[in-house]
């Protein structure tokens, strides 16, 4: 439309028209990567006794993290349009420092993990949720032998 000769009648119009897409594009790319990083992280700092015991500090921060990001999805919710949701002044600069902060928390996750598979190497066959779980039950002989095959497998 802007390589029309007549766009000089429509040419603010189509200038925000621009803008708003760009905005609506920017905000829907970043929504998506922040709830697949909350989604799996939420499940771990809020759900997970074994990760708020050995990582209060950053569980409590998760906990703030959590709440931010229910906000931005219940006034997604309550707006059910999303150009005005995109366009609702700072979004992308909070959906911005969510991630910033999911960043923090998953390296923390990562770093407490990584410290367990270095003491036992096998823990490296097993996923983060199975680990997770083979830790938390680790009193528990019959809830941690579901995981068995999965790191012995390779004997």
């Amino acid at each position: 439309m802007l390589l029309s000769k007549f766009v000089a009648f429509f040419e603010k119009l189509f200038e925000q028209w621009k803008q708003d897409l760009g905005s609506v594009y920017d905000v829907v790319q970043l929504l998506s990567d922040v709830q697949k990083t909350w989604s799996f992280l939420e499940n771990l700092f809020i759900h997970s006794e074994e990760v708020k015991k050995e990582l209060p500090e950053i569980s409590a921060q998760f906990v703030g993290i959590d709440k931010d990001m229910r906000d931005v999805m219940k006034s997604g919710g309550e707006v059910k349009n999303i150009l005005k949701f995109c366009t609702i002044e700072g979004m992308y600069k909070r959906l911005d420092k969510i991630q910033g902060e999911l960043k923090v928390c998953e390296k923390a996750l990562n770093e407490y993990l990584d410290s367990k598979r270095k003491a036992f190497p096998r823990f490296y066959f097993v996923s983060v949720n199975d680990l997770l779980d083979i830790l938390s039950n680790g009193n528990s002989p019959m809830k941690v032998n579901k995981h068995s095959p999965k790191i012995f497998q390779a004997v």
